[in-house]
C-alpha cells in the first residue's frame, strides 16, 4: 500500500463484485501482463490491484473506490507513457476499450481510451480522411493528446490537442463530465496539455483532415558526414512550407532483420520527410538534401497515409527505453558545434539516437480554441533516446544528461511535454516544461478538480498545499 492508506480484502472483494470487467489483485492470473507497459522502464510494478474496465461503470466504480479511502488511481493503456511507479494505487488499464466511430460528414472520430493510432489511420482512410497522429502506430490515442501531440502533419495543421472537440471524463469523485469548449471550459483547457492530471477519459472527439496520401520516407545519409549534413538540414528548414514536416535522427541501426539491409549495422543520419502536397512539388523541395550525399537508402517517393508508420520507423518491441527531450529556440552555428561531437560518439559507442524535429508552421499558431501546450514559438525539438540494455543504463545516463547540459544556452524551459519521459517525472521537471502562467493555470484547474491528488501516478502537478502521505 502507499504510505499512510490501506485497504481491506473485503473492500476489494466488494468493488469486484461491482465490476463487469476482472478485478485482478497481487498473484492472481493476468496480474503481472496487466501491469506491463511498452515502455519496461520502471521495475515490476505492484498496485493494490488492477481494474480491467469493460466499460465507463468500471472507471466510474474504481474512481470512487479508491478517492473514498484515499488511494491513488493510475490509468493505462499501452504504457507508452509510464512515468511514476504505481506501487500500493489502484491501476485502471483501459485497454479492452477500443471502439472507433468515424462520420466523415463532420469530418471527425470519436474513440475509446484503448485505441492505438494505427487503428484511427485504417478506419479513417476509406473516406479519404486522417487523423493528427504520431510517429508510432501504437501509441495510444488518449494519452497522445494529453501532451500535445506532435506528428507528421503537425506544420500542417498544429498539434492533436488543438483538434479536440470535445471528450467525456470521470473526475477524481467519480463523476462522469462531458467536457467541450462550452462545458467545463477550463477542464477543456487543462486536459488538452495538462497530461492526466484531471480525470480518467472514457472518450474523445477529434477532428480528422483530407489527407489520403503523403510524398514521404526517409533518406540515410552516412554519418560520417554529419558535419556537412546537419547544418544544411538546419538552413534548408528556414524557408519551407507549412506542409513540410520532417526532422533528422542520427544514430548507429541495430543490426536486425526487420531493418532494410543497407541500413543495419550503420551509423547513419535519417532525414524523415513528410510532405502533404504533390510528389512534384516535394520532390522539387527534397533535392537539395538529395544533393548533399550519396544516400544510402532513399525511400522517399508517393505513399499512402496508412503507411505514414515507416517514415520514422519507430520501435514497436516493448523494451526499457531511456529517453530525454527539450525545446531548442534557435539552431545556430554555434548550437550545431556543441552538438556534432556528442552526435559523432555515437559512431563507436553504446549511445542513445539523436533527433530533431522542425517546428513551426501551425504548430507555432494558437488554436481556435487554446489548450495548455505551452512555448508555441520553439524552432526544433531535441529528443535523445534508445532502449537500454542494463549493463549501459549508467553511460546513457550520463550522456544524456552530458547532452542536455551541453544545449543549455539554446535551450527553452524543460522537456518537451509530448515526449517527456520517466526520466523526467520530478516536480522540478514538470514545473520547466510549461512556462509560469500556463503552470499556475493548470494548479487552479487541478485545486477545482482533483484537490486530494487523486490523479498523482503520472506526471504530476500537484495542488496547491499538496503534501505527499
Amino acid at each position: 500500500m502507499e504510505k499512510g492508506t490501506s485497504v481491506s480484502t473485503t473492500d476489494l472483494s466488494a468493488l469486484g463484485a461491482e465490476l463487469r470487467g476482472p478485478l485482478l489483485l497481487p498473484g492472481t492470473d493476468g496480474y503481472e501482463e496487466e501491469t506491463l507497459g511498452f515502455n519496461r522502464i520502471l521495475p515490476q510494478i505492484r498496485p493494490a490491484a488492477v481494474v480491467v474496465a469493460d466499460g465507463t461503470a468500471d472507471i466510474i466504480a474504481a474512481v470512487r473506490f479508491a478517492s473514498r479511502r484515499g488511494i491513488a488511481v493510475a490509468v493505462q493503456a499501452t504504457g507508452h507513457g509510464v512515468s511514476v511507479p504505481a506501487d500500493g494505487a489502484l491501476l485502471v488499464n483501459t485497454r479492452n476499450l477500443t471502439g472507433v466511430r468515424i462520420d466523415p460528414r463532420a469530418r471527425a472520430a470519436r474513440i475509446e481510451p484503448g485505441v492505438q493510432w494505427s487503428r484511427v489511420i485504417q478506419e479513417a482512410a476509406p473516406f479519404g480522411l486522417a487523423p493528427l497522429n504520431g510517429a508510432s502506430p501504437g501509441v495510444g490515442v488518449v494519452s497522445y493528446h494529453l501532451g500535445g501531440g506532435l506528428g507528421p502533419l503537425g506544420r500542417s495543421y498544429g498539434y492533436a490537442a488543438d483538434h479536440v472537440r470535445n471528450f467525456d471524463l470521470v473526475t477524481a469523485d467519480g463523476e462522469l463530465l462531458h467536457v467541450s469548449p462550452d462545458d467545463h471550459p477550463d477542464l477543456f483547457w487543462a486536459q488538452r496539455g495538462g497530461k492526466g492530471n484531471f480525470g480518467v477519459i472514457t472518450s474523445i472527439e477529434i477532428g480528422l483532415f483530407p489527407v489520403s496520401r503523403l510524398y514521404g520516407g526517409g533518406l540515410f545519409l552516412p554519418g560520417e558526414h554529419i558535419e556537412r549534413i546537419l547544418p544544411a538540414w538546419r538552413d534548408w528548414t528556414q524557408a519551407l512550407p507549412d506542409a513540410m514536416q520532417s526532422s533528422i535522427a542520427v544514430m548507429r541501426f541495430p543490426d536486425i532483420d526487420v531493418l532494410p539491409e543497407p541500413v543495419r549495422g550503420r551509423f547513419l543520419a535519417h532525414i524523415r520527410i513528410a510532405f502533404n502536397g504533390s510528389n512534384e512539388e516535394g520532390a522539387e523541395l527534397v533535392r537539395p538534401l538529395r544533393e548533399l550525399v550519396e544516400p544510402v537508402l532513399d525511400t522517399v517517393a508517393d505513399m499512402p497515409y496508412t503507411d505514414v508508420a515507416d517514415i520514422n520507423m519507430d520501435p514497436t518491441v516493448p523494451a526499457v527505453y531511456f529517453e530525454r527531450s527539450t525545446r531548442i529556440r534557435e539552431l545556430d552555428d554555434a548550437a550545431i558545434a556543441a552538438l556534432i561531437p556528442l552526435i559523432k560518439e555515437g559512431a563507436d559507442a553504446v549511445r542513445p539516437g539523436i533527433e530533431l524535429r522542425h517546428l513551426g508552421g501551425a504548430l507555432g499558431r494558437q488554436p481556435e480554441h487554446p489548450n495548455a501546450v505551452p512555448h508555441r514559438d520553439t524552432a526544433y525539438t531535441l529528443f535523445a533516446g534508445a532502449p537500454v540494455w542494463p549493463e549501459h543504463v549508467q553511460d546513457v545516463r550520463e550522456f544524456q544528461e552530458r547532452l542536455m547540459e551541453e544545449m543549455e544556452p539554446w535551450r527553452i524551459g524543460g522537456p518537451f511535454l509530448s515526449f517527456i519521459s520517466a526520466l523526467e517525472s520530478s516536480p522540478e521537471h514538470l514545473r520547466s516544461a510549461y512556462d509560469p502562467q500556463t503552470y499556475e493555470r493548470l494548479v487552479a484547474a487541478k485545486d477545482a478538480y482533483d484537490p486530494q491528488n487523486v490523479f498523482r501516478v503520472n506526471h504530476n502537478i500537484p495542488p496547491t498545499g499538496w503534501r505527499a502521505r
